[in-house]
């Protein structure tokens, strides 16, 4: 039995010898890569990673290579530890074969995805790629499709993440854009379904890779990435930090830290925070970052639709996911990108038990033809839709406007709100004063609308109309938002609501 042992662990030994030749890692190096093995020592605490299938060789006799039997077939799979809970996780190797997507490749993926979906663990992909192995012809695409259905059954059961490290090209983005996040690092990382070369061809444009499908592109316009890193280094230890966030799976809670914030510590700041002008734009940033316990939030998205705010941050050591407009970026309205990067982050919160703390100061949806045509109405809906659905605690905090349909979509007390708060500040109304009188008043004088428009304002452009109503539970002193939530949240750690049995609902997507 050793002497079968000590043979195994002498061919792996050479075999890894083989597959990282000092050449080909240089080679890595020089493009401010990091090697498989190198991401996945990086990312798992020190000596908790154990391989899988590490012998694992390829089946194809065709265009040379019965000739070559890279062990491992250029991708590392197995499972680790990260802040000593546990992970799975899969890295392609740039070096052997460009990463490329075997039908050896897929097996050893789906292997340990259906492992991970049975014992109720996340799965984390570092991907560097250069796409479907051309040699094995359809079995390569068979094998992204293998991959694609895990992707799909384990959505909702176990949180999965992407991380874009290298090329990830044609049908290999779609395992990406079915996982619940997806990273990618600046200069070095690009996806997009067809390259420069075949869109040029096809529509004559004249586009590089950073431009097709680079960081920035992805992070600003698309919306496809969650966020990028600078280098490799960073989104290693950036993710280990989002890792804590998340819980294992479906049925366990994310971990409670340890934390020195009490709930009820001084925050008079936020009394100051709305400008007396209902008008002048302020920084949403500036009432979530007070509320949460300090240093604990990590934003979602940051440079996308950037009239919204989402992210995850800590209240007395427990994770919460944190939706918010934002006023210092097209007045906080809500428009086909921002309704469609919360509703997705609203659903994540649902499927995996997590506490959604919404602040609101939304003067509405964007008007104009190209939200219109572009189909804001079915884009607004997701949202609504999302928050409609979620039967995790839901508490909400009206800061200043909450404008028509966006009042209601926005977590509200009809859409199942478990606790809905306003500040003295709030303007919960059909629409802005001015604008309502114009309509109401269209034939009044100018001096008489004037009049007419303050006394409209003073009747509902405040909270106590809703707070008669029932539809606001509390008009509360912003400095006790952070305290009122905590006791919220305690309050409602056991809340138990159901949705009508079906198969699944039908989103408007």
């Amino acid at each position: 039995m050793m002497s079968i042992m000590r043979q195994l662990r002498r061919a792996s030994a050479v075999a890894a010898a083989e597959v990282a030749s000092s050449k080909a890692v240089n080679k890595q190096h020089e493009r401010f890569k990091l090697t498989a093995r190198e991401r996945i020592e990086l990312f798992c605490d020190e000596g908790s990673f154990r391989e899988r299938d590490a012998g694992v060789v390829h089946n194809c006799t065709d265009f040379g290579l019965d000739t070559t039997h890279p062990p491992g077939d250029g991708l590392v799979t197995g499972h680790g530890l990260i802040h000593g809970r546990p992970v799975y996780l899969f890295s392609q190797d740039f070096m052997v074969l460009g990463g490329s997507m075997s039908g050896t490749n897929a097996a050893k993926m789906c292997k340990i995805m259906d492992e991970a979906m049975r014992v109720g663990v996340p799965v984390v992909g570092l991907n560097d790629s250069g796409g479907a192995r051309i040699q094995e012809g359809i079995t390569s695409l068979a094998g992204y499709a293998d991959v694609f259905l895990r992707n799909t059954l384990c959505s909702g059961v176990i949180p999965q993440i992407s991380v874009i490290m290298g090329p990830c090209a044609g049908g290999a983005v779609y395992s990406p854009a079915l996982t619940d996040f997806t990273f990618m690092v600046q200069d070095n990382s690009f996806m997009f379904v067809t390259g420069p070369d075949v869109v040029k061809t096809v529509t004559h444009e004249q586009v590089s890779k950073e431009e097709l499908g680079g960081a920035s592109a992805h992070e600003t316009k698309s919306g496809v990435a969650h966020g990028s890193f600078v280098n490799e280094l960073q989104a290693l230890q950036r993710l280990r930090t989002f890792y804590s966030y998340l819980p294992l799976n479906n049925r366990s809670g994310a971990p409670v830290y340890e934390y020195h914030d009490p709930r009820d510590r001084s925050c008079e700041v936020l009394d100051r925070v709305i400008p007396p002008e209902t008008t002048t734009a302020y920084d949403m940033h500036a009432v979530i970052n007070p509320v949460l316990d300090e240093g604990s939030w990590y934003e979602i998205q940051p440079k996308y639709a950037k009239n919204i705010i989402t992210g995850f941050g800590r209240m007395e050591g427990q994770t919460v996911a944190v939706i918010a407009n934002q006023p210092k970026h097209n007045a906080g309205v809500l428009d086909i990108d921002s309704s469609r990067k919360a509703a997705r982050f609203v659903r994540f919160a649902d499927a995996f038990n997590i506490p959604i703390i919404t602040f609101v100061d939304v003067p509405g949806f964007l008007p104009g033809t190209g939200q219109e045509w572009g189909g804001i109405i079915v884009h607004g809906a997701k949202l609504l839709y999302a928050y409609c659905e979620a039967t995790v605690p839901k508490i909400t905090v009206i800061t200043r406007k909450a404008y028509g349909g966006a009042y209601d979509v926005m977590s509200s007390k009809h859409i199942r709100g478990d606790t809905n708060y306003a500040w003295p500040t709030a303007e919960i109304a059909v629409m802005g004063a001015q604008g309502a009188c114009e309509i109401i008043h269209r034939h009044s004088k100018p001096e008489e609308l004037k009049q007419l428009t303050a006394e409209y304002s003073a009747k509902f452009c405040t909270p106590s109309e809703a707070a008669k109503k029932g539809y606001v539970d509390a008009v509360i002193q912003p400095s006790e938002t952070r305290l009122r939530i905590c006791e919220d949240l305690e309050r409602l750690k056991n809340k138990q609501t159901t949705n009508p049995w079906k198969k699944h609902g039908n989103i408007p997507l």
